[in-house]
């Protein structure tokens, strides 16, 4: 199981944070990832956490203000990205373009989407992962493996009848090892969070009990 701890734009201490995910994933053989806000992407992936990008653009280098540059993402230290969040969505040939970006700069993908048809759109697209979320269960206190667990089943099914290949994750409410304990059963070859871990008073005590589940 792979668990990925998205920082969003939450007021946290990234270093923290990471010093806290590598510490445990040290102790425990777990891999346990980082994702930080760009602009925190280096300094977090100097504590020598695995680290990933929230977002890259599907554009190459050129005349793009704004965008969030894949290879620069992969410069400053980061080993893949997530693309198409909910609360960063993307249209179809973007999430495309984006994958593609990735690839070209080497990093690892995890596409997200809202439910397993989606699931099945964005396996299409050959990218490393594809991570079911529905967006109600996102920042809640019941994990989707609990709450609806024949969406995870249906996602696996959805992505393996499009691409074997394409590992299946879940996100929106995961928060104890009982809950990556499960997702795992469901099919599940890794986990999504973030306020479980970003908005504790102990992030390396939930760590703790995250990877107790796998």
């Amino acid at each position: 199981m792979f668990i990925l701890v998205n920082l969003k734009a939450y007021p946290c201490d990234p270093i923290e944070v990471a010093t806290a995910a590598r510490d445990v994933a040290e102790a425990s053989g777990a891999r346990i990832a980082v994702s930080p806000q760009a602009a925190d992407v280096a300094r977090v992936a100097d504590t020598g956490v695995e680290t990933w990008g929230q977002h890259v653009s599907p554009n190459a280098h050129g005349s793009h203000t704004g965008s969030t540059l894949a290879e620069a993402v992969a410069d400053n230290g980061a080993e893949g990205t997530l693309i198409n969040h909910s609360e960063n969505r993307l249209k179809l040939a973007d999430v495309d373009g984006s994958v593609r970006a990735a690839e070209r700069a080497d990093l690892e993908t995890i596409v997200c989407a809202n439910n397993p048809a989606q699931v099945g759109a964005a396996a299409a697209l050959g990218p490393d992962a594809v991570a079911v979320e529905p967006p109600e269960l996102i920042g809640g206190d019941v994990s989707v493996a609990t709450a609806d667990p024949g969406i995870v089943e249906d996602a696996v099914a959805a992505a393996e009848a499009v691409d074997p290949a394409v590992d299946v994750f879940c996100g929106a409410g995961v928060s104890t090892g009982e809950d990556v304990s499960t997702a795992g059963e469901l099919g599940a070859a890794g986990v999504l969070l973030a306020s479980g871990v970003a908005k504790a008073d102990d992030p390396e005590a939930v760590l703790e009990d995250l990877v107790s589940g796998i």
